[in-house]
């Protein structure tokens, strides 16, 4: 049993790559949580992908016990969170189950956009802020900098702000000290009924659904009958534990405490992230607020390349979706790919990320689809319709207006490339609405159309900014506009998988992209193919492929003109004839590339 007063609960925020995961696997080892030998870089990450690509997809728990200097032991609960715009909900969960954070800012780049965006979400959980200013190990480390920076442009004192050096471990235990001294002990009730929070849940392959929890009031025992308030479901405790990044069986959690549960929960479907966990015979009066869902703002479709797979696939996805609450999918078909899903991400990064995990987890080959938003779609006789797939668009007779969905992006970026930055926006149809400056850095913030953005417009504005731009946004609402749908013909067939929501006025630009695109990567037939892009019943580009020729005549030699003339008569007619029942293979690269933007 631990003294309230002795348990501290936080969790580190940052922007990508400024050092959560390294400043995490610090505090493990010097405080002796995992024996040097184990210990291994990112040592919370525990996936794959993670590991490989060096960032955070799921937020971490681990328990680490601290001898402070003043002689007291104290348990300290670390959530090592995500970076990552597209993983911003992970951040927010965890801020609900922990009193206080570790804001982390690299000493050499100073503070960017998600480091604003997670610091907010911190200050509106009603946390302590403890800064720390990491990499002061480098040669281009500025501390007083930085730190006047998050003055100005956070609004929190950053003078007694820590310097550390994660990689050589320098200011860890004054970090630590910080964090007892500074971030506030946890509050709740022992004797009062069990009130816990759901703060994770994923599949374990040896112990089925394994549930996060943080509990406030309240004690939790193995053997306990618990309820789920929001799903109304009952489960006997099998198992409780935490984590010292192993699992660890304990006898009870008590409040303030953050460990595991598991009890023979079928899949991870029946528990909602948020929910509030009590005793079944003595329920708490009233349930915990709980989180927003989370939306998922890109869609697109992911099908199999070999058809023959797409169970496996239907198996690899809903194994997937266990683990993955903001992960959506449903199922769907297309003429020119067959049977796959629609899937539903948070963004650009989550897409590639499951993308990759279906792919190496399972050893399914993919085709993905372009990436597309939600429309909503006005009738004429008053009714709202949503379009997730721009071929399933309706007669334009019967549509009175479209709709799409705009965001609010904060861009932060060093003076010399704001030039650039506002061209970019501004050829994406975006709006200003703010211009302010921080010191050496501009803040811009557009109201930019999602559509325009999900595509390649985070790498365009890396390669525009050489790399120093971060970038932030959040979904704004819905607007009006002049939006069409442009079709792809192939040998005057529609192809479905590249029909596109574009503007009216970037149509035609759009349209001759895709068709010169094209043109390169479908192989020449023994027949002329046509390849049209073409809005309603209206051509706006047009290539031709040429046709592959065989010398008819070669064999005919001597006679006069018109035996040569007969023979390619018949060499046209058979042609006219080829390009009527003919079918025109499109690989499956054509596909990927051709949807890749313009750059």
């Amino acid at each position: 049993m631990t003294d309230l007063a002795h348990i501290r609960n936080f969790s580190i925020v940052a922007h990508i790559d400024h050092g959560k995961s390294t400043l995490a696997d610090r505090l493990i080892q010097s405080t002796g949580t995992v024996q040097d030998r184990d210990m291994k870089e990112q040592m919370l990450d525990a996936m794959d992908i993670e590991r490989e690509r060096g960032i955070t997809i799921k937020a971490n728990t681990v328990r680490i016990d601290y001898k402070a200097q003043d002689g007291e032991t104290y348990v300290l609960n670390l959530i090592d969170t995500p970076g990552h715009v597209d993983f911003a909900y992970e951040v927010s969960r965890s801020m609900r189950a922990v009193e206080g954070s570790l804001l982390v800012v690299d000493s050499t780049q100073g503070v960017e956009a998600q480091t604003l965006a997670n610091v907010y979400q911190a200050i509106d959980a009603g946390h302590e802020i403890v800064p720390v200013l990491n990499k002061i190990d480098l040669p281009a480390s500025e501390c007083d900098r930085v730190a006047e920076q998050i003055e100005d442009v956070i609004g929190i004192d950053a003078s007694g702000a820590i310097r550390v050096s994660a990689k050589t471990g320098v200011g860890i235990t004054e970090t630590l000290e910080a964090i007892v001294k500074h971030l506030p002990a946890p509050k709740g009730d022992e004797s009062a009924p069990l009130k816990a929070m759901l703060v994770d849940s994923w599949y374990d392959a040896y112990l089925g659904v394994v549930v996060l929890v943080r509990i406030m009031d309240g004690r939790m025992k193995k053997g306990d009958r618990i309820h789920m308030m929001q799903t109304e479901a009952t489960y006997n405790v099998e198992r409780i534990g935490v984590f010292r990044p192993q699992m660890e069986k304990v006898e009870s959690l008590g409040p303030g405490e953050i460990g595991f549960i598991t009890a023979s929960i079928k899949q991870v479907r029946d528990t909602k992230v948020g929910d509030t966990i009590t005793h079944e015979k003595r329920p708490c009066d009233k349930a915990l607020p709980g989180f927003k869902p989370s939306v998922p703002v890109v869609f697109c479709g992911l099908f199999p390349v070999d058809s023959n797979e797409f169970e496996d696939m239907r198996d690899a996805i809903e194994k997937l979706a266990l683990n993955d609450a903001s992960f959506s999918y449903e199922m769907e078909t297309s003429a020119a790919l067959g049977f796959g899903f629609r899937c539903g991400f948070l963004g650009l990064l989550h897409l590639e990320v499951i993308r990759d995990r279906i792919e190496r987890e399972y050893n399914i080959e993919l085709i993905t689809t372009a990436p597309s938003v939600i429309y909503h779609l006005y009738m004429k006789d008053g009714t709202r319709r949503d379009l997730h797939n721009p071929a399933d668009m309706p007669d334009l007779t019967y549509v009175d207006h479209i709709e799409e969905p705009r965001i609010k992006a904060t861009i932060l970026v060093p003076d010399e490339y704001l030039g650039d930055v506002l061209k970019l926006c501004q050829d994406r149809r975006g709006i200003q609405m703010d211009l302010t400056y921080a010191g050496a850095r501009a803040m811009v913030v557009y109201d930019l159309p999602l559509n325009e953005v999900v595509f390649d417009f985070y790498d365009r504005l890396k390669s525009v900014t050489k790399g120093y731009a971060s970038f932030d946004y959040h979904l704004e609402g819905y607007r009006e506009d002049n939006l069409v749908k442009m079709q792809v013909l192939v040998n005057d067939e529609p192809v479905d998988a590249l029909s596109m929501m574009v503007h009216r006025d970037r149509a035609e630009m759009r349209g001759r992209a895709m068709c010169e695109k094209l043109k390169d990567l479908i192989p020449r037939h023994m027949f002329k193919i046509p390849i049209q892009a073409a809005i309603g019943g209206k051509v706006i580009a047009r290539e031709t492929l040429s046709a592959l020729r065989k010398d008819v005549t070669a064999k005919c030699y001597g006679g006069d003109a018109t035996r040569k003339k007969k023979l390619l008569e018949k060499q046209k007619a058979g042609k006219k004839k080829m390009r009527q029942f003919g079918k025109v293979d499109i690989p499956q690269e054509a596909f990927i590339s051709a949807l890749k933007m313009d750059s």
